[in-house]
């Protein structure tokens, strides 16, 4: 985890971006963050 500010919450699996509240404007739920992984 890497620490942020400003609201702010990104999720990375081996340095690929797979979940960006700043760009998507919501907090993901547990089955975004399966999707997006599932998606790699």
């Amino acid at each position: 985890m890497i620490r942020s500010s400003g609201g702010v919450f990104e999720i990375s699996v081996d340095n690929e971006l797979i979940y960006s509240k700043k760009m998507v404007g919501v907090f993901p739920r547990d089955e975004d963050i399966l999707k997006a992984l599932k998606a790699r």
